[in-house]
C-alpha cells in the first residue's frame, strides 16, 4: 500500500512554481552573500570586541572595588585612630581634672590652716591685751588704793616721797 498524501509532493520540493524552493533559494543566496561580505567575520569581531570590552569593564570594576576596600581599611583605621586619640584626650583631661581638684584641695586646706593660725595669733593677741588691761587696772587700782591710804595717813612732803616709791614698787612687781 503506497502512501497518496505523500505523492505529490515527492516530485514538488524542487519545482520553480513550488513557493518553498524560492524560500529556499532566496535564504541561500542571503547566506552566500552574507559569507561573501564578510559578515561572519564582522560578528566575530564586534562580539570579540565587545568581549574585550566586557574584560576591560570588569578589569576596572574589579581595581576600583580594590581601591574602595583599601579606602574602606584606611577609614576604619583612620576612626580606630581617632577613637583612640579621644580615649587618651579624655584620660588625660580626666587626670587633669583629678589633679587639679586634688591641688585645689591642698590650697583650701593650706588656706583654712592659714586662717586658722591667723585667727589663732589675734585671739592671742587679744588675749595678751586682756591680760595686759586687767593687769593695767589692776596697778591703776592698787595706785589709787595706795594713795588714797597715804594720803589719808600722811600729809605733806613725806607723803609725796612715800607715796613715789610705793609706786615704783608696785609698778616693778606688776611688770
Amino acid at each position: 500500500m503506497t502512501n497518496i498524501a505523500f505523492a505529490p509532493l515527492a516530485g514538488a520540493f524542487l519545482a520553480l512554481d513550488n513557493a518553498e524552493t524560492w524560500v529556499l533559494a532566496a535564504f541561500i543566496l542571503f547566506v552566500g552573500l552574507l559569507i561573501y561580505l564578510g559578515v561572519p567575520g564582522m560578528l566575530t569581531r564586534a562580539l570579540d570586541a565587545r568581549a574585550v570590552a566586557i574584560r576591560e569593564q570588569l578589569e576596572e570594576a574589579r581595581q576600583l572595588r580594590e581601591e574602595a576596600q583599601a579606602r574602606l581599611a584606611k577609614f576604619e583605621r583612620q576612626q580606630h585612630e581617632v577613637s583612640r586619640l579621644a580615649d587618651e584626650i579624655v584620660a588625660s583631661a580626666r587626670k587633669d581634672a583629678e589633679s587639679a581638684a586634688a591641688q585645689a584641695k591642698l590650697d583650701l586646706e593650706a588656706s583654712v590652716a592659714r586662717r586658722l593660725a591667723a585667727a589663732e595669733d589675734q585671739i592671742a593677741m587679744a588675749e595678751a591685751d586682756a591680760v595686759r588691761a586687767v593687769r593695767d587696772g589692776a596697778v591703776d587700782a592698787a595706785i589709787g588704793a595706795a594713795r588714797k591710804i597715804l594720803s589719808e595717813r600722811y600729809q605733806g612732803d613725806a607723803a609725796s616721797a612715800l607715796l613715789d616709791q610705793g609706786v615704783k614698787e608696785v609698778a616693778a612687781r606688776v611688770n
